[in-house]
């Protein structure tokens, strides 16, 4: 096999994502559905899967609350009775959680970032291990964030979530290594689309500023002053389910254009 041809995921791989029917998830899939993989995904998003089963029909496309336990563990049957196995889990369900002071922010706020963030985290890990043992390619990816590296003040329930996944990974890489399951965390910077332009307009408001001029502010922090794309990510996800990336494993990986500070 020659180095080119270790850059191309192993066909027919069985991809598990949550969060899957849009934006950085969606965009996993799609990536993964070009690689030839058999695709799963799960959203909560009843308009959002709507789309996404328009656009790939080929995916099977579950709806599902990755905070309800069951709910997950209905996710892995369908998983189960459909491709009777699974090689790559995907965990990249999450949410921004609340912009503010921690002195401003509800307990229910932060019990609901926590939950969704990193708790499911565990969930689907949880269901998963027991078939990725059985598979050949068996690996995790967790999405964590260039805020699971850096401090974020006024977003600290979402910093505190993506700074425990870079912990789970590590752990779970020494854990599960002896099984040959690879586990890495990918960590995205400001990545264009919907949910970075709530947050800017979030902190906008919150120091009485234009949208754009905060816009501007956060470029200021980005080394290459530009933000990634889904896309960007996806291609990361790819080469590590390539056999170009057998022995990575235990890694946080920053797809950011380095990210300086948040």
């Amino acid at each position: 096999m020659s180095v080119l041809q270790r850059l191309v995921p192993h066909p027919e791989l069985r991809v598990l994502i949550s969060a899957g029917a849009s934006g950085i998830g969606a965009a996993l899939a799609g990536a993964f559905v070009e690689a030839g993989a058999h695709v799963h995904i799960c959203d909560i998003n009843d308009d959002a899967l709507a789309t996404f089963r328009n656009q790939h029909p080929q995916v099977l496309a579950t709806k599902a609350d990755v905070s309800d336990r069951d709910a997950v563990a209905d996710v892995f049957r369908a998983q189960a009775a459909r491709w009777r196995g699974l090689d790559v889990l995907i965990n990249n369900a999450g949410i921004a959680g609340p912009t503010g002071g921690i002195d401003a922010i509800s307990e229910s706020d932060w019990r609901q970032t926590i939950d969704i963030n990193l708790n499911a985290q565990y969930r689907f890990a949880h269901h998963a291990i027991p078939m990725l043992r059985q598979s050949r390619y068996g690996q995790i990816l967790c999405m964590a964030s260039v805020a699971g590296r850096l401090g974020y003040a006024w977003r600290t329930p979402y910093a505190v979530t993506k700074w425990a996944i870079i912990g789970l990974v590590k752990s779970l890489a020494a854990e599960l290594g002896p099984d040959d399951i690879r586990v890495n965390a990918l960590l995205p910077g400001i990545v264009e689309g919907p949910r970075i332009e709530g947050v800017i307009r979030a902190r906008a408001e919150q120091l009485q500023t234009s949208y754009e001029a905060m816009r501007q502010e956060y470029l200021k922090k980005i080394s290459l002053r530009r933000m990634v794309t889904a896309e960007d990510v996806a291609a990361m996800a790819l080469f590590l389910c390539s056999p170009g990336g057998r022995n990575v494993t235990g890694q946080a990986i920053s797809i950011d254009g380095n990210v300086e500070y948040l």
